[in-house]
C-alpha cells in the first residue's frame, strides 16, 4: 500500500487518484470514507463535534484503511497528529510526503470554503503555522518526501513511481 500525506490542498487526492489508474490498484480517500461514515461533511461534523471527536474517527479509518492491501490511500492533511496514525501509515504503508509551501497551498486554496481548519481571518498564516506543527511530523512519518512545486500531477506521480522503484503495470494495448 502507498499512502500519500501533506498540508490540506498538496494534491493528495489528485495524485492518489492518478497513481491509483497508473498502477491499477484501489483507490481510498481517508476523508471520503469519513464523510461517507458520519453522513455529513468534516466541514459539519467539525462546527458540531470538534476536532478531538473528528480525529477519533479518523484514527479509526486510518487504522482500517492502512490494513487493506495493494492500494492507494490519501490521508486528510491532519492525520499525522496523532502518534497511532503514524505508526499506523510508517509501518504498514509505503508513505509518501508531498511537501508544499504555505505560500503554494494559499494560492491553490484562497477561494475554497470546504476546509475547515482554513476558514479563518488570515488563511495564510493558519497554513504558515499548520507546515510549521506538522512539517517535522510529515517527515517522520514519511519513507519519502516530494516537493510538490509547480510541476503537473502526472510528474508527481512519475517521481513517486521512480522514488518508490515502480513501474508502470498498466498493460499496454
Amino acid at each position: 500500500m502507498i499512502s500519500l500525506i501533506g498540508l490540506p490542498g498538496s494534491g493528495k487526492s489528485t495524485v492518489g487518484r492518478q497513481l491509483s489508474r497508473r498502477l491499477q490498484r484501489p483507490f481510498f480517500d481517508s476523508d471520503h470514507v469519513i464523510e461517507q461514515q458520519l453522513g455529513c461533511s468534516i466541514r459539519e461534523y467539525f462546527e458540531r463535534e470538534g476536532e478531538a471527536r473528528f480525529r477519533d474517527i479518523e484514527s479509526a479509518v486510518i487504522d482500517e484503511l492502512t490494513q487493506k492491501h495493494n492500494s492507494i490511500l490519501s490521508t486528510g492533511g491532519g492525520s499525522v497528529l496523532r502518534p497511532a496514525n503514524r505508526g499506523f501509515l510508517r509501518t504498514r504503508t509505503q508513505v509518501v510526503y508531498l511537501n508544499s509551501s504555505p505560500d503554494e497551498l494559499f494560492r491553490r486554496l484562497r477561494h475554497d470554503k470546504n476546509r475547515p481548519l482554513l476558514q479563518v481571518a488570515d488563511p495564510l498564516s493558519r497554513l504558515r503555522d499548520l507546515h510549521a506543527q506538522r512539517h517535522p511530523l510529515y517527515l517522520e512519518t514519511a519513507h519519502v518526501s516530494i516537493d510538490t512545486g509547480r510541476p503537473s500531477v502526472s510528474s508527481l506521480v512519475n517521481m513517486i513511481m521512480s522514488q518508490l522503484g515502480l513501474s508502470d503495470e498498466r498493460v499496454q494495448l
